[in-house]
């Protein structure tokens, strides 16, 4: 894994925000290291478990559909991972080097047909536990972002 000149950690007055960028072989394993990393942030500033737990299921189907959808697995190809994360919400990119897809030719998977596919199941996943999800023109780069969930308890504190 290779970060990019452009990690940092940016603080405002009221509130620590965490940016970075990496670089990361067409490898799961590594893959794994970067979702270990982002979740360590969202647990460090106590996002809500549910909040973890759908970040860290459409991330994994983000980086595996990457790493072996977009680079086929090319060890010479690279995954671009960029991350910002503040006590509000945790925007990331995922972006392959591969040829790209249009996600209009991907299959509903709820449908008759497509029940016992395989295709659709990551990006509906993706879908249901994200605040926003949108690809680029290209279809090679992906952006999650997820609203924190604000508790009950705490929105009566303010």
């Amino acid at each position: 894994m290779r970060t990019l000149p452009s990690s940092k950690v940016m603080s405002s007055s009221d509130d620590l925000t965490e940016e970075f960028e990496v670089l990361i072989p067409s490898d799961t394993t590594a893959g794994h290291e970067v979702q270990e990393r982002i979740i360590g942030h969202l647990q460090t500033r106590n996002y809500h478990e549910r909040d973890v737990f759908g970040v860290r299921l459409a991330l994994e189907e983000a980086l595996v559909n990457a790493i072996k959808h977009g680079n086929g697995m090319d060890p010479a190809k690279q995954v671009r991972i960029y991350c910002r994360v503040d006590s509000i919400k945790i925007r990331i990119e995922i972006e392959d080097q591969g040829p790209g897809f249009q996600i209009e030719d991907v299959p509903d998977p709820t449908a008759d047909e497509n029940l016992e596919r395989p295709c659709g199941r990551g990006i509906m996943l993706m879908r249901a536990f994200m605040s926003l999800i949108e690809y680029n023109a290209t279809g090679n780069c992906v952006i999650l972002e997820k609203g924190r969930t604000i508790e009950e308890a705490e929105a009566n504190d303010d």
